[in-house]
């Protein structure tokens, strides 16, 4: 726990959430702030604990996983550099449903709940743009139930391969790495991981994609999408 970075509170002041504070807003969240580091796989959060801050991602990499009465593990996020997770726990004040882990050495910003109920009970602008984030959330969380429950497993895939930031582009052709294990990856779209394999298989037959190791090269992103309906 140390404070934070210049380059942290640059990000911090860019954040479209806290970049709506004033100027006095702006310095007391960051200096009630600090920075973490999470060495690999590290539990930031269990099942029932509270959390005591918003966090944003500085460097690395965050699942969010539940669970299930068997043992299994649900993957329901995969965070990078700039996400914001804990928002609607710190707000709330409920324990946390899942587990908040490392999979890669990361570095977080810890906006503590003190410092936020603050600001949102001086500052009505900045409270209109927390019910506006908690409000998108919901709405994307609803989306992802539509995907789980009316789109195919290829339909997750294709759209989960289209959203990745590419590697680089030659010619035309995408190049996206695999930047967690298959399996993480098929559990985040609710996907055995021998679902997945069995499409990425198919996809490739199709010539839609070729797939080496964690490495996938999209020839062509309209046919791809045209596949996608």
């Amino acid at each position: 726990m140390t404070k934070l970075s210049p380059p942290t509170v640059e990000l911090l002041t860019r954040d479209a959430l806290f970049s709506s504070l004033d100027d006095d807003g702006m310095e007391r969240l960051l200096a009630g702030s600090y920075e973490v580091e999470v060495p690999r796989g590290t539990i930031l959060r269990r099942r029932g604990e509270k959390c005591p801050a918003v966090y944003v991602v500085i460097r690395g990499r965050i699942k969010l996983s539940l669970e299930t009465h068997t043992g299994e593990e649900k993957v329901i996020g995969l965070l990078g550099p700039r996400a914001r997770f804990g928002d609607a726990l710190t707000y709330s004040g409920e324990p946390s449903l899942g587990t908040i882990e490392a999979l890669i050495d990361s570095m977080v910003a810890a906006i503590p709940r003190d410092t936020l109920l603050h600001e949102i009970d001086t500052n009505p602008r900045f409270a209109r743009y927390v019910i506006e984030y908690l409000s998108r959330r919901v709405y994307q969380r609803t989306r992802d139930i539509e995907s789980y429950t009316l789109r195919t497993g290829t339909e997750r895939l294709i759209d989960y391969l289209l959203s990745e930031e590419p590697e680089q582009v030659i010619n035309g052709a995408r190049h996206v790495i695999f930047s967690e294990r298959k399996g993480i990856i098929a559990s985040r779209l609710n996907l055995t991981q021998e679902h997945f394999s069995r499409i990425l298989r198919d996809l490739a037959e199709r010539k839609l994609i070729q797939v080496d190791g964690a490495h996938v090269v999209i020839p062509n992103v309209e046919r791809l999408h045209a596949v996608r309906g």
